[in-house]
């Protein structure tokens, strides 16, 4: 009997446990498709975790890229690193920044010698900043700086004249001084060669020096066809389809005012 028994459990017993596996499969197929869409939710979430961590890594944008992708700062370009890196653009700036070389390492995002706490982050960020701006000032007299601004120039990203007599003509940054900390940045309209403050208030705040006295005009001697023209033709430039520039002429009762009087025109 111990034989026998021995001997039905050998010669049926796979085909039950067959069966078994079988009746398994097909009792907890969802179960089984479950445990693949957990392998798959597995595969997923590692897809996942190297997308953010692909993300992360790209996220991880340098100092100069975020610097200028703040709310505020579209009117600054982004720098090549190995304009910042060579010591002449850089002459006579380790005098006016303080913290200098701690400012000028985290721009071009390297650690510092001595770690800093909070405190002293903060005021070398600042310094940075104005590093960073007064470098910017020299960049975009360059070549390469030049053509970067006039492309923004061209897309509009500085806006327009507020004059209603220009027409919507395209105006450029500009500061009144290039000196540090002795006035906000200016935008100037080539076409009736004036100065305004810019419209937006988070434009208000920008230290002029960053752009400086030289940029707006070296730009338009550099590209005279950039300057909107006085008065119209056939050409096909988008910058010429604006109306004849125009000057208000002080009129009463359709007689102009005289020049000499207190509310002549001034212009």
């Amino acid at each position: 009997m111990r034989g026998q028994t021995t001997e039905f459990t050998n010669g049926h017993g796979e085909e039950e446990e067959q069966e078994d596996e079988m009746m398994e499969n097909d009792m907890y197929g969802e179960g089984n498709r479950g445990t693949g869409n957990e392998d798959d939710e597995d595969l997923s979430s590692n897809s996942y975790v190297s997308e953010s961590s692909s993300g992360t890594s790209s996220s991880v944008v340098s100092w100069i890229n975020w610097y200028c992708s703040l709310p505020g700062h579209e009117f600054f370009v982004e720098i090549p690193e190995e304009f910042i890196e060579d010591d002449f653009n850089l002459t006579g700036l380790n005098s006016i920044i303080p913290h200098y070389n701690d400012a000028l390492d985290m721009i071009l995002d390297l650690e510092s010698e001595e770690p800093l706490v909070e405190s002293q982050m903060t005021q070398i960020e600042a310094h940075a900043e104005a590093l960073y701006g007064l470098i910017h000032q020299r960049f975009i007299i360059t070549k390469q700086g030049l053509q970067a601004m006039a492309d923004k120039y061209q897309n509009g990203d500085f806006g327009v004249c507020p004059r209603e007599l220009c027409h919507k003509a395209f105006v450029v940054p500009c500061g009144l001084t290039d000196q540090l900390g002795k006035g906000t940045v200016k935008m100037f309209c080539p076409r009736c060669g004036d100065v305004y403050h810019p419209r937006e208030a988070k434009f208000q705040s920008i230290d002029g020096s960053y752009f400086g006295t030289t940029f707006p005009h070296m730009l338009f001697m550099t590209y005279p066809t950039l300057a909107p023209p006085v008065h119209q033709s056939d050409s096909e430039d988008p910058n010429i389809a604006l109306p004849d520039y125009e000057v208000y002429i002080p009129r009463v009762f359709g007689f102009r005012v005289s020049e000499l009087s207190a509310t002549g025109p001034r212009m």
